[in-house]
């Protein structure tokens, strides 16, 4: 099987929006909910430990 000679690489210089707030503001995306942390993580109801002596 012969071998395919390499392609030439085109390059075109992307000329959409970069970044998140552009698109919100464009129209092309919807804004992406804040994680909430508060009450994620809950403590067990337990008794402070005791010291060793």
């Amino acid at each position: 099987m012969p071998d395919t000679p390499p392609r030439q690489v085109e390059r075109r210089i992307d000329e959409g929006a970069g970044d998140l707030e552009t698109l919100i503001d464009l129209g092309l995306a919807e804004e992406q909910p804040v994680p909430q942390y508060e009450g994620l993580f809950l403590e067990p109801d337990m008794p402070p430990a005791e010291e060793p002596q």
